[in-house]
């Protein structure tokens, strides 16, 4: 019995309730697939439009006479968890049903610990929410302190940090319940950004944006996982991607992967953070990352598709 971390993908996911909720039918038959095959199973998964959208509506509605209280952005991201959650929870249960199978399932709130003074916290990159004009932008940053980046000649967007996970503060509660062999979900959307304040190390969320893969491998890490499962849009990893020498990877090792990724082999916003995640989750160990699509992941863990990271140094 193998205890799996799968991270999923936003593109499993919906724009709006009823889609998600339409996509996750086939997520949560995937899903049911491994667990039938007797793997333990914690699953996450991204947020970004999710996120984008609440913290969205939680701005318009805090406008005008008649506003509501404002919302920070950490409140914002558990919003979140717990909405994506909730229809997870809710596919997977109806799913087990359907397929007779005797299993329970829980959604976690995560928090995700990172450090007060990262890098990333003096140069916000990742884009959360809608667009607007100079004028509109300007105004919110003086107002708020927010900070904008043009984007692509669409208007400006709010950009935050993206800080390193170093701790995930329920990680023994989330292996206690994998142990117990309960479905789990956790860590939504590379979970709640929170730092440590004051010598006594009280929690306080942040604005922020946790790579959910990153979060992911470290969640595996944790737990002791015995698999990592990164779940995407494309079968396997390419080199060469959308060129005519692109390449297929079946198999890759830790030397090979940093390999390609000092020559700039896989994309920032995409496929290396991907890569980096199945590295700080295999490398000095004699565990498993793959990464491929939703549809392959069954034949993926017989080693007939996807993408093996295999662990050493």
């Amino acid at each position: 019995m193998n205890k799996i971390v799968i991270a999923l993908g936003g593109n499993a996911l919906g724009n709006t309730p009823e889609e998600q909720m339409d996509r996750l039918e086939s997520v949560a038959k995937i899903i049911v697939k491994l667990i039938k095959e007797g793997n333990k199973v914690v699953l996450t998964h991204g947020n970004g439009p999710q996120v984008g959208q609440i913290a969205l509506a939680m701005e318009y509605s805090h406008q005008g006479e008649a506003s509501t209280p404002a919302m920070p952005f950490a409140e914002c991201g558990s919003m979140s968890q717990g909405y994506i959650g909730y229809q997870l929870q809710q596919a997977l249960q109806d799913e087990l049903e359907r397929q007779k199978v005797k299993k329970d399932c829980v959604t976690v709130i995560t928090q995700v610990l990172v450090d007060a003074n990262d890098v990333a916290f003096e140069n916000p990159t990742k884009p959360i929410g809608a667009f607007y004009t100079k004028e509109e932008a300007d105004k919110l940053t003086k107002e708020k302190g927010y900070t904008f980046v043009s984007d692509a000649g669409r208007g400006y967007r709010r950009v935050v940090p993206s800080p390193i996970p170093i701790d995930i503060i329920e990680s023994r509660v989330i292996k206690k319940l994998v142990d117990s062999d309960i479905v789990t979900i956790a860590v939504g959307g590379g979970g709640i950004p929170v730092i440590k304040k004051d010598k006594i190390e009280l929690l306080e969320g942040i604005d922020a944006v946790i790579d959910k893969d990153l979060s992911s491998a470290l969640l595996a890490k944790l737990i002791d996982a015995d698999l990592l499962l990164i779940l995407t849009s494309i079968d396997k990893v390419y080199i060469g991607y959308n060129t005519p020498n692109q390449k297929e990877l079946s198999n890759l090792t830790v030397a090979d992967a940093k390999k390609y990724i000092a020559a700039g082999e896989f994309a920032k916003g995409s496929m290396l953070p991907k890569i980096e995640a199945c590295l700080n989750f295999v490398t000095g160990t004699s565990k498993t990352a793959i990464i491929t699509s939703l549809d392959d992941a069954p034949l993926a863990l017989e080693n007939k598709a996807g993408t093996t990271i295999v662990g050493g140094n």
